[in-house]
């Protein structure tokens, strides 16, 4: 009897023992990635993040969850959205855009951030130390919409040769855009443009300044990025085609919409790269220990059905050296 008892609990033992992996499998938490945003969730780009996770073998639902926050535009609501992915507990937040990276680093001090599509210095700015060595809890990547500002005059004027005033439009409680329109007057004096700023400093003020554009009667109109200009992309598209004015921008869906050029980052490549980040964070990395990835393509996107509407021919030599033409 005793020998009968002894082998039971050594079955007993030992059937624990095979459950224990099983048990702590069913038990393992699935990690969390809190998604910040400006825009909405119609925004493509989110799938192809996703897509690219799922390539480095996530399935959602599986091994990793996802939870979404949009402030539609409103980007007052950033910080309150930020809160709400903390409160939540996520293990990684991801946070679209200067504004968004702020108000996430805001929210905690703890908890990985990875920020995508940066248009400001970050270093200046405080989000990290430095660009190798970002020391706190946030890492990612910039756009350097800075430093490409430069160069979208110069394309509008080499698209439009009679190009001699051009409007920008910007807002000034963006410091990225501060700076942005400093780069482009200093870009414009040996092109020989002459600048005419915008301040535009919330959605109300949008059909004011075009009524205001509209006397000053510019050649051209120079969009700075941010989430105001964002979020309100398909108004001042449709200003620019309404008044037959050629237009440069930094985001390409802008001329998908119906803008002339854009040119800047490649941001489908950030994505795809924001997501091996958020894989390495998972597996151990410490955001403070990756560097800040600056972006290394570039693109050039034309839509020659917006220029026949209002009027212009693209040179080819322009043409030639696009990324993307829209026919």
């Amino acid at each position: 009897m005793k020998k009968k008892i002894v082998q039971f609990a050594a079955l007993g033992a030992l059937l624990v023992t095979l459950s224990c992996p099983v048990q702590a499998q069913q038990g393992a938490k699935i990690p969390r990635i809190g998604m910040l945003r400006w825009d909405s969730p119609s925004n493509p780009i989110i799938g192809v993040f996703r897509e690219e996770l799922r390539n480095l073998g996530y399935l959602e639902g599986k091994n990793i969850l996802f939870e979404y926050r949009f402030a539609e535009g409103k980007i007052d609501r950033l910080p309150y959205l930020a809160a709400e992915l903390v409160r939540l507990k996520v293990d990684i937040l991801v946070a679209a855009g200067g504004t968004a990276a702020r108000a996430a680093k805001n929210a905690t001090k703890t908890i990985p951030i990875v920020m995508v599509g940066v248009g400001v210095d970050p270093v200046a700015t405080g989000l990290v130390e430095s660009l190798a060595r970002p020391g706190g809890n946030v890492t990612g990547f910039t756009l350097l919409a800075v430093e490409t500002s430069s160069k979208r005059p110069e394309l509008l004027k080499e698209a439009v040769p009679k190009l001699i005033r051009m409007a920008v439009l910007y807002n000034p409680a963006e410091q990225g855009n501060l700076t942005e329109v400093n780069q482009v007057q200093t870009a414009a004096r040996p092109l020989g443009l002459t600048i005419q700023s915008w301040e535009v400093r919330g959605t109300d003020d949008f059909e004011s300044v075009f009524a205001a554009m509209g006397k000053q009667r510019p050649d051209g109109v120079y969009v700075a990025g941010g989430p105001l200009m964002n979020a309100n992309e398909r108004r001042i598209v449709g200003f620019a085609l309404k008044s037959r004015l050629p237009s440069v921008y930094d985001r390409n869906e802008a001329v998908e919409a119906g803008g002339l050029i854009s040119y800047g980052t490649d941001r489908l490549h950030q994505y795809r790269r924001a997501a091996t980040y958020v894989d390495k964070i998972l597996k151990g990395a410490k955001p403070a220990d990756l560097p800040v990835e600056q972006p290394m393509k570039f693109e050039l996107v034309i839509n020659l059905k917006t220029a026949k509407q209002i009027g212009i021919t693209i040179p080819q030599t322009v043409l030639y050296r696009a990324d993307k033409v829209i026919k």
